[in-house]
């Protein structure tokens, strides 16, 4: 029987053959590689990298799909919203003695991909790399540069964390049914001497400079370093796509050492 995409879950389902054979090839999977696809769908991608794995753990919200997924002896599917889905508990239990860290690929739901990475970013520690088709204009924010029109606060949240490229374009008829806009895969290699920040301070000091992208950071970012006791160097006379991702990382830093006694 014909799956019907489901449109609350955001489904296209990938069909051109040529072009997942080109996805498994950039994602490169290895006999014992703990690999987590998320949402396989029909299955299109999953088949493939479990014959080069040997198994594979996924994860699937459609019960009827996920049911489907069962009848496969070498996958072991996860049936829940990723978003619930604790991947360092994951990565524990996948590799309890040799701590080998995951690879997380997918075709990523297109209207919650960016809540998706930022819960992946709260568990990147156990992550050997991500592999995931995106909307390509979310991959073109992120890996944007300073100055440019595409960079932005998922620019900031990512690149301080991530090594990123886009590897690959996907077509809309490359889908069924296709989507009404271009595709790509992008490449998130977790950055091997991060910074140590704190990511909630990060994430709400980012949040805030860009909360009025067009006004300069005097009137956003200003006031709330200004509020946390802040007295050290940093330019508030610019707008918030002119800040490189290390100077938000420096003034992030910078935060975390004032003590609380001196924040309002």
């Amino acid at each position: 029987m014909k799956h019907i995409a489901r449109k609350r879950f955001g489904q296209h389902f990938l069909t051109d053959r040529a072009i997942i054979g080109a996805i498994v090839d950039a994602i490169g999977p290895q006999p014992g590689d703990a690999m987590v696809e998320i949402g396989p769908g029909l299955a299109a991608m999953t088949q493939p990298l479990v014959e080069r794995l040997g198994h594979l753990t996924v994860i699937e919200l459609d019960r009827d799909l996920a049911a489907r997924l069962r009848s496969h002896a070498q996958l072991e599917v996860i049936e829940s919203d990723v978003l619930k889905v604790d991947f360092t508990a994951l990565a524990n239990r996948l590799n309890p003695a040799d701590g080998q860290k995951l690879r997380v690929v997918g075709n990523l739901p297109y209207n919650i991909s960016t809540p998706i990475l930022f819960h992946l970013l709260d568990h990147v520690a156990v992550v050997q790399d991500q592999h995931f088709m995106l909307q390509k204009e979310v991959i073109d924010r992120m890996v944007a540069s300073p100055a440019s029109s595409d960079y932005s606060r998922l620019s900031v949240m990512l690149q301080w964390r991530y090594a990123m490229d886009n590897v690959l374009f996907v077509p809309p008829e490359s889908f069924d049914p296709p989507p009404r806009v271009d595709s790509a895969i992008v490449r998130m290699v977790p950055l091997a001497e991060p910074p140590a920040v704190d990511i909630r301070l990060y994430g709400e000091l980012v949040q805030t400079a860009f909360s009025q992208r067009r006004k300069i950071l005097r009137n956003t970012l200003g006031k709330w370093l200004e509020a946390r006791g802040f007295s050290g160097q940093f330019d508030v006379q610019r707008r918030a796509e002119e800040v490189p991702v290390h100077e938000y990382v420096a003034l992030a830093l910078a935060v975390q050492q004032i003590p609380a006694n001196m924040q309002a």
